[in-house]
C-alpha cells in the first residue's frame, strides 16, 4: 500500500522536503546553529568521526561554523590545530587540565595574567597540583625552578600589565633543554607580532600550546568572549579536544560568526591601534608627573632588545599592540591618581583591550607581584589601551586630566 504524505500542516513544515542548492557563496560563512545533528542511517551514527574534523556527529563537538574560525585561526597563528572555549581564561584552564594531574607541577611568570595565577592558586592547588612562580626577565631562574615533576611551564610576552618582554627565545630554550611542555598565553602577539611556533624561522623553535583570547584583538569589538588554544602536536591535540569533551566545553555559533566577520580586519585594527598607542607612549615620557613607561617597542623600556629581536628584526617597525602603561611619580597619592583615571572623558574605566574604545585602569603592582621588580621605578602603575580615537584627542584627554589632577 503506497504511504501517504502526512496531512498534518506542522508535520508537513518539518518534514518539508526542500533542500536549497548547494552552490552559495559570500563574503561570511554561514552560521550553523545545532545541538542535535542528523546521521543518514545507523551505520553513519556509528562510523563519524568529529575528532579529525572528517565528520560532525553532535553541536559541542563542532559544526562548518566553528571548524571554519578554527582553521582560520591555525593560520593566523601558525598551529595546526585548534581548539574554541568560551573565554580567555578558559583556553587557559583547558590548556592546563588537558596536560596536569594530580602530583605534577606547573611554573608560572611572577607577572603573568592575574587570573592564571588565581586558577594555578585556587583549581590546580585543590588537585594537587603545586605551582611556582619564576622571574619571566631571567631564563637562568626559570632553569633553577624546574623540578623532576615539573609538566608544563607558561610563557606570557610581555608582561601582562608591567609590560616587559622576556627573552621568549631564551625562556624556550631552557624549556626544550628540560623536556617540559610549553605554553604560551599569546593574546598580545595575536599571531601578528611574532610567529610562536616558528621563533627562529626556520621552524627548529616553538612552543607547544598557545592560548588566546580572542575576545581582544580576533573580535575587536568588545562585545565577545572566547578563547582558543592551538598546537602543532596530534597527541597534544587530541588531549585538547578530551579535555573539551569532558568538560562539556564549546562556544556560541553567534559568538564565531562574530569573530570571523572581524578576523579579516585584524592586521589593519592591531596596525592602527599600535600607532596610536606608541605616539600616546612617547607623549608620556616628555611628562613631568610620568617616571616610567613601560611600551616594549620603546628604547629603554624593560626587554626593548627581546622585543626587538624577536618581533622587529632587521631594523623594521614590527608590531607591539595596541597597549602600554605608565609608572607615575611615588609622591602623588593613589586617590590623585584615581581622580586623573576618573577626570578622562575618552578614555573609559575598563578591563580588556583590543576594542573600538580607549581603556583605563590603575593598578597596584606591589600586590600583583611576589616582589617588587627590580626593573620597574617606584610609582602608581595606570595601564592604557588604545581604541580607534584620533591620537591627538586622545592626548588632549590626558593631558586636561594631568592638569586637573595630578599637580605637575
Amino acid at each position: 500500500m503506497k504511504s501517504k504524505n502526512p496531512s498534518h500542516i506542522s508535520t508537513q513544515i518539518i518534514h518539508h522536503d526542500y533542500t536549497p542548492p548547494a552552490e552559495f557563496q559570500a563574503p561570511q560563512p554561514g552560521v550553523f546553529k545545532a545541538s542535535t545533528v542528523f546521521f543518514p542511517n545507523v551505520a553513519a551514527m556509528r562510523q563519524r568521526e568529529w575528532k579529525d574534523k572528517s565528520a560532525y556527529t553532535y553541536g559541542t563537538h563542532g559544526t562548518p561554523t566553528s571548524f571554519t574560525l578554527e582553521e582560520r585561526l591555525c593560520t593566523l597563528e601558525g598551529g595546526k590545530h585548534c581548539v574554541l572555549t568560551p573565554s580567555g581564561l578558559s583556553a587557559l584552564a583547558v590548556a592546563s587540565f588537558a596536560v596536569l594531574k594530580t602530583g605534577d607541577h606547573v611554573l608560572l611568570p611572577d607577572n603573568s595574567y592575574g587570573p592564571n595565577k588565581v586558577l594555578a592558586e585556587g583549581e590546580l592547588a585543590s588537585f594537587g597540583i603545586s605551582h611556582t612562580y619564576y622571574d619571566a626577565m631571567n631564563p637562568q631562574d626559570l632553569a633553577s625552578k624546574i623540578k623532576p615533576n615539573t609538566q608544563l611551564v607558561w610563557l606570557e610576552a610581555p608582561g601582562s600589565v608591567s609590560m616587559e618582554f622576556p627573552d621568549l627565545i631564551g625562556l624556550v630554550k631552557v624549556c626544550r633543554s628540560q623536556q617540559v611542555l610549553i605554553a604560551l598565553d599569546n593574546t598580545w602577539g595575536a599571531g601578528l607580532a611574532f610567529k610562536p611556533f616558528d621563533l627562529l624561522g626556520d621552524g627548529s623553535l616553538a612552543v607547544d600550546f598557545t592560548a588566546h583570547a580572542l575576545t581582544k584583538y580576533p573580535s575587536g569589538g568588545g562585545d565577545v568572549l572566547m578563547g582558543s588554544v592551538m598546537t602543532c602536536d596530534d597527541a597534544l591535540a587530541l588531549k585538547l579536544k578530551m579535555t573539551m569533551m569532558r568538560l562539556g566545553i564549546c562556544v556560541g555559533p553567534n559568538d564565531v560568526e562574530s569573530i570571523l566577520r572581524s578576523l579579516p580586519t585584524i592586521s589593519l585594527r592591531y596596525a592602527a591601534q599600535d600607532r596610536t598607542a606608541r605616539l600616546l607612549a612617547q607623549w608620556w615620557k616628555s611628562q613631568k608627573a610620568c617616571v616610567q613607561v613601560l611600551h616594549p617597542a620603546l628604547e629603554g623600556s624593560p626587554g626593548h632588545a627581546h622585543w626587538q629581536a624577536l618581533c622587529a628584526p632587521a631594523g623594521s617597525e614590527g608590531f607591539a599592540a595596541g597597549l602600554f602603561s605608565v609608572m607615575l611619580d611615588p609622591s602623588l597619592t593613589q586617590d590623585q591618581v584615581d581622580a586623573f583615571c576618573d577626570h578622562l572623558k575618552l578614555f573609559k574605566i575598563g578591563y580588556s583591550w583590543g576594542g573600538p574604545i580607549s581603556l583605563v585602569v590603575p593598578y597596584n603592582i606591589g600586590n600583583m607581584r611576589s616582589e617588587w621588580p627590580s626593573h620597574l621605578q617606584k610609582g602608581y602603575l595606570v595601564r592604557f589601551s588604545t581604541g580607534f580615537e584620533d591620537p591627538h584627542d586622545l592626548i588632549q584627554d590626558l593631558s586636561n586630566a594631568m592638569t586637573q589632577c595630578l599637580n605637575f
